[in-house]
């Protein structure tokens, strides 16, 4: 739908409560005093808060020098932030989820959590992290036909999660107001009210609907990949990106490697890879904004 700028319209874009920079409860009821505990007895709750005040940082530096290329971002993947990523998967992913190739269910991962979430941290900080292959299963669509998908291992989802956590600090600011896909804090009741909003107390004439066609099967990973170094020059952050897009699948017994596509439902992947491509597309957005049509144009949802 076209809209008439680029600033967010608070009567169109549902409201969303208040999500205290991100805090857990932990957090809330254990605030740190200042000169209470040294940085080597901080709890994971607090290290997470130290965690966001950097990603806040990242932030900042992305918001005032929008053409510039960050380059050291790969320390803010600390076992802190797979912490927070593992416990924001509670609302992201079910608990009960199927395990991907290694078997391993979300109350085994949560054993002795720490020295499993050390373990692929040093690897993160040492190149020498190598995700596993997705395990291919396949769901019955309503035509008929069976729609694959890529069922991640756990460990692989809550690096990806950390990994997201940054790529949101950098490129959140880019998107429209307007714009609800696979943005935190944002869902598609959001979206379908924004619309509602703007077909029942808006004067419209046109209403455009579009659909990129088999996005999950047929993106391109070196354009994924290109328009992520528009803005991160840090190699090391881009490198497990990349072996994600590699990773490939198991199925039947073999590893079919991945030469095209991110398969929806590997994890955190699949929405970090839909959600890129649309800064692209931002110019023709605003285009279609400014365009003279006959009739209003206003806001919309996408």
């Amino acid at each position: 739908m076209m809209h008439g700028s680029e600033k967010s319209d608070a009567r169109v874009v549902a409201a969303k409560s208040a999500n205290k920079s991100g805090q857990s409860e932990a957090e809330l009821m254990e605030p740190r005093r200042a000169g209470e505990h040294g940085p080597d007895t901080l709890s994971l709750p607090q290290r997470r808060e130290i965690k966001v005040s950097g990603l806040e940082r990242v932030r900042q530096r992305a918001k005032s020098q929008p053409k510039e290329r960050l380059t050291t971002l790969t320390h803010h993947l600390t076992v802190a932030a797979l912490w927070s990523a593992r416990a924001g998967q509670t609302s992201r992913l079910k608990r009960n989820a199927a395990p991907g190739v290694d078997g391993v269910a979300w109350q085994e991962y949560g054993e002795n959590l720490i020295p499993r979430l050390t373990e692929p941290h040093q690897r993160l900080q040492s190149n020498r992290y190598r995700p596993q292959p997705s395990r291919r299963v396949y769901i019955a669509k309503a035509d008929g036909r069976q729609r694959p998908l890529g069922i991640t291992a756990l460990e692989d989802k809550i690096v990806q999660g950390a990994v997201v956590d940054v790529l949101n600090a950098i490129y959140e600011l880019a998107f429209m107001g307007y714009s609800h896909g696979f943005r935190p804090g944002r869902n598609p009741h959001q979206a379908l009210h924004a619309l509602a909003y703007g077909i029942k107390c808006r004067p419209l004439n046109w209403i455009i609907d579009a659909d990129i066609v088999s996005f999950f099967d047929t993106v391109n990973h070196d354009w994924l990949l290109r328009l992520q170094e528009h803005r991160i020059a840090d190699r090391r952050l881009l490198r497990p990106i990349k072996l994600w897009l590699e990773a490939g699948v198991l199925e039947a017994g073999r590893i079919i490697a991945s030469e095209a596509g991110t398969l929806a439902g590997r994890g955190h992947l699949a929405g970090a890879g839909q959600r890129l491509p649309a800064l692209r597309v931002r110019p023709l957005g605003g285009s279609l904004a400014t365009a003279k049509c006959s009739g209003s144009s206003h806001p919309g949802a996408s």
